[in-house]
């Protein structure tokens, strides 16, 4: 049987005879069988001379044939057969000549799939159908065999050679695209043709690799060299082209998409360093990568925005895994090639900050949030590290690293099909949430980059501040206490990682700089570094900071009106002590005794009154002192207190020290913050406020008796056994008149109204006689008539706040009686004309349920989302200083000028204003309510909005 199957040996003249017959022969059966009879012999691969007439013959015979059948397929398979036989020796004898009949055969190949495939009639013959797929596959195999065989001699220096070499190549990457574009459609042989194919492209990478290994690195114009280049630039391109049309392919060609890309990388980084960088583009190559990163997450976008139900964490992680083989492959190039990749830095910023602008507006929707965390999983790690490949390249001058920074900081508008289409989720300028998380990021990388590019993004640090205060960045941080606290960590790590380094001098000039930041979470944000910075100081070098803090803080009292500085937050007093309190609530108790005792043991006495009282108005923690301290420290501010109350009637007395009134303020302050208590059994409180009115209305309403009147009023809401003396009434009673005589009155008392309110609601531990004659009970509800009736957003919730306390505990049964017609809470929203019981008592039973205890917190929606991001607005607009616009003079025919005409869009502005600053007053409300830890910015958050509410209320009043 073996010696059945040994091939004949043939003498010359017998093959001669054979490729005579060949050419002679018009039928193509008979010229299928002579080549068969050729390819059963014994042929001599090493006789060049015979194997070129053989190779020849053959390629003359593939020119003819225009059209296909089944006997056609036949030839063309005996040809390759007998082709074939030259390739199984590494004697290249006649190489010419069979690259010749393998790009003629190639180009055959790809003309004749086009045409089997196109028609689809029933008359196509099954046979000839598969006779043709097997020719394809063996002329793929025919062609790996080729390029195999390439592989293992040394590179030609024919000039001819080198474009048949050339040619060849172009020709079998075009048959291999377009099977593989194909496969879907070459039924039963589809498998087999992309496996076949997959081999060529894979013997095709390892010949340019064999190449580049004899390349000499000092010669770089020879022939030899453009034709090694030549091959591998084709190579590259074909292979992303491939990987492109892939990656588009719906997840049916995996295989081809890692075997092209992972081609592409490997290629670029053997030929580093090679003059391929000059022959071809890779920065387009980086752009296709990209690309393909915007399609795959906008089709997903696309899709999620329509869902109903929870997206899958495992559906999400499935479609990022090769958004994420992208970015890699990405990162990859640009670490071997970083000019090329600075070249298009924008393009690739962008797609970093979108993508984890994406991370953020997936967060935002319930349906997404699983998208979002397999995001934050899969492809925020490597979207940093695709910038890191550049920030962090030796190659890279530090120009262009200061370049790439300053872009992603920049004002950027809003690409990528509003990011990658989740327009359900899109804001004005959503990018700039991204860039904060890319910051973030940044910061915390801050231990792999070198000096330089520390220096750089230390000096960046000012345009996290500038960027909190954007309206999308407020309400986020407002409605994700999680993105606060990112930002917090990222920049305590960055601070630790420059602390020991010459870059420490930028980072404390940041901290000095903005230690009076005016908006309230910029603040928040400087204040936590100090305190971070204070916290783990050395003893020596925290004691010198509080020692500077201090003394500057001793410096400000010499202001020349010491009671004005100390009764506006806006002045530097109550600013610097407002963060020398933050610093010592967070420190130990060595350190709230260090404040302490410089307060009082200051060489001058008005000095260490002034301090003591403004750290006390800004919460200075008593409780934070030491045990001896503490107590002598809570004794001090009563025992003061009495003091002045017992020499309130000696005007010289009560105004030769420090500020008229500062005891009280000071004993308002710790109430307030329940850090001590106060029994007066000899009713003084009373007693001082019935003074006080009375000094009020004597003096022609000067300003130090109301100060002293909102603070006292402050003091006596915490009494609730005065409530039930017989004083009180008499109290009451001046209070109603005060209040309620005019207009006027009210409008200058309207500072006092907040205290008021909590004064008020104290009267719910009075038992009512309910009389028309009971001058008390008529007096009560004149006060709640008044302060209900207000318009003001603060002092209307105030109202209704204390309106639901006192109802819970009142024994008054007729609450009726209580709430004016004209409440500001039964008036609609909208036009603020229409009155209606029914609004006053939805409001009143969320208040009233509160005070049960059964209120539940309504969940913060896209609506509320989209009012905090309005009114984030406003206060960035209020912060940067900026005017709001009016028309120009306009000048009629004679010459007159014209009254300035305001933009209609200001009025309806200003009225949202109005509305607006409620709503964000009641989200922190919730907060609180909640348990969230932000106690400090809330009580920030609230006073500095009584201020702005004041500015929009005055504003509307030169408008309207």
């Amino acid at each position: 049987m073996e010696r059945a199957t040994m091939k004949r040996k043939p003498s010359g003249s017998e093959i001669q005879r054979l490729l005579d017959a060949i050419k002679a022969s018009d039928v193509v059966e008979s010229r299928t069988k002579l080549i068969s009879e050729l390819g059963e012999l014994e042929l001599d691969v090493t006789d060049e001379n015979e194997g070129a007439s053989i190779l020849e013959c053959l390629t003359t015979l593939w020119e003819d044939f225009t059209c296909l059948d089944v006997s056609q397929c036949m030839l063309n398979k005996s040809i390759l057969k007998v082709a074939t036989t030259y390739l199984q020796s590494d004697m290249l004898k006649s190489l010419n000549q069979l690259l010749a009949l393998g790009t003629k055969a190639t180009i055959w190949c790809r003309k004749h799939m086009n045409m089997t495939l196109m028609s689809t009639d029933d008359s196509q013959e099954e046979e000839h159908y598969g006779l043709f797929f097997q020719v394809l596959l063996d002329m793929l195999s025919h062609s790996a065999a080729v390029l195999s065989v390439l592989s293992r001699h040394p590179v030609t220096t024919e000039k001819e050679l080198m474009s048949l070499i050339e040619t060849s190549i172009l020709e079998t990457l075009k048959l291999t695209k377009d099977s593989i574009l194909e496969v879907k459609r070459i039924q039963t042989f589809g498998p087999e043709v992309l496996k076949a194919s997959q081999l060529v492209l894979d013997t095709l990478i390892s010949l340019c690799k064999s190449y580049c290994n004899i390349l000499n690195p000092e010669d770089k114009e020879s022939n030899q060299v453009n034709h090694i280049i030549s091959i591998t630039k084709l190579t590259i391109e074909s292979l992303v082209n491939l990987g492109v049309v892939a990656a588009n392919s719906g997840g049916n060609l995996v295989t081809v998409l890692n075997l092209s890309w992972k081609g592409v990388v490997t290629l670029l980084q053997v030929y580093k360093g090679t003059t391929l960088a000059l022959n071809m583009n890779i920065s387009d190559i980086i752009l296709s990568l990209i690309s393909l990163v915007k399609g795959s997450l906008t089709f997903a976008g696309q899709s999620w925005c329509l869902v109903t139900e929870p997206v899958d964490a495992t559906e999400a992680k499935r479609i990022f895994i090769p958004v994420k083989f992208y970015l890699i492959n990405a990162a990859r190039i640009i670490s071997h090639y970083p000019s090329q990749g600075f070249l298009v830095f924008k393009e690739l910023t962008l797609c970093i900050i979108t993508i984890l602008t994406f991370r953020i507006l997936l967060g935002k929707e319930d349906f997404l949030k699983s998208a979002s965390e397999a995001l934050s999983e899969f492809l925020e790690p490597t979207s940093i590290h695709l910038l890191n490949s550049l920030l962090n390249s030796a190659q890279l001058q530090h120009e262009h690293k200061r370049q790439i920074l300053d872009w992603l900081f920049s004002d950027i508008n809003t690409p990528m099909d509003a990011v990658f289409s989740l327009t359900c989720g899109s804001k004005s300028k959503p990018l700039v949430l991204g860039q904060v998380a890319l910051f973030v990021n940044l910061l915390k990388s801050a231990p792999d980059m070198e000096d330089d590019m520390k220096l750089e993004i230390a000096k960046k640090l000012e345009w996290v501040l500038n960027v909190v205060i954007h309206e999308d960045v407020y309400s986020s941080i407002l409605s994700d206490e999680n993105m606060f606290r990112s930002i917090i960590h990222a920049m305590k790590t960055f601070m630790l990682v420059v602390s020991s380094t010459s870059i420490w001098e930028e980072f404390e000039s940041f901290l000095l700089e903005n230690l009076f930041h005016p908006h309230h979470l910029c603040w928040e944000v400087v204040m936590e570094l100090w305190c971070f910075m204070v916290r783990h100081s050395e003893t020596d070098t925290r004691n010198d900071i509080i020692d500077k803090l201090c003394m500057l803080l001793k410096t400000t009292t010499t202001t020349p009106s010491p009671s004005e500085s100390i009764l506006d937050h806006g002045t530097v007093l109550r600013k610097l002590s407002k963060s020398i309190c933050r610093i010592v609530r967070s420190g130990s108790e060595s350190m709230a005794d260090r404040v302490y005792n410089f307060v009082i043991d200051s060489d001058v006495h008005k000095s260490s009154s002034v301090m003591f009282t403004a750290l006390l108005m800004e919460g200075f923690p008593l409780n934070n002192l030491s045990g001896n301290v503490r107590s002598l420290a809570k004794q001090r501010v009563i025992t003061e207190y009495f003091q002045f109350v017992d020499g309130f009637e000696d005007e010289s007395k009560g105004r030769r020290v420090g500020i008229f009134g500062a005891p009280v303020f000071a004993l308002s302050a710790a109430l307030q913050s329940r850090q001590v208590s106060i029994s007066d059994t000899e009713m003084k409180t009373i007693n001082l406020l019935i003074s006080i009115i009375q000094k009020y209305k004597n003096s022609n309403h000067d300003c130090h008796y109301q100060n002293l009147l909102s603070e006292s009023l402050s003091i006596m809401s915490t009494m609730k056994h005065l409530y039930t003396s017989d004083e009180m009434e008499t109290l009451i009673l001046h209070l109603e008149t005060l209040f309620t005589s005019d207009e006027s009155s009210s409008a200058r008392l309207s500072k006092c109204k907040p205290n008021l309110a909590a004064f008020v609601s104290g009267l719910g531990h009075i038992e009512f006689e309910v009389t028309n004659t009971n001058p008390k009970f008529l007096a009560s509800w004149g006060l709640f008539h008044m302060l209900l009736k207000e318009r003001h957003w603060a002092l209307s919730h105030l109202g209704i706040t204390a309106f639901g306390y006192f109802s819970a505990r009142t024994n008054c049964s007729e609450l009726w009686r209580f709430v004016p017609p004209d409440a500001a809470l039964s008036f609609d929203l909208e036009s603020g004309v229409d009155a209606n019981l029914e609004r006053f008592m939805s409001e009143f039973t969320v208040s009233f349920e509160k005070e049960g205890g059964v209120y539940v917190a309504p969940n913060h929606g896209k609506k509320e989302l989209h009012v905090l991001v309005k009114e984030g607005l406003m206060l960035r607009k209020m912060v940067e200083g900026k005017m709001m616009g009016i028309d120009k003079m306009e000048i009629d025919d004679d010459g007159v000028f014209k009254r300035r005409k305001i933009r209609e869009g200001v009025v309806e502005g200003v009225a949202k204003l109005q509305d607006g600053v409620r709503v964000i007053a009641n989200g922190v409300l919730l907060l609180q309510e909640n348990q969230f830890d932000f106690s400090d910015v809330d009580a920030e958050f609230l006073t500095h909005f009584s201020r702005v509410e004041d500015a929009v209320g005055r504003m509307a009043a030169s408008i309207l």
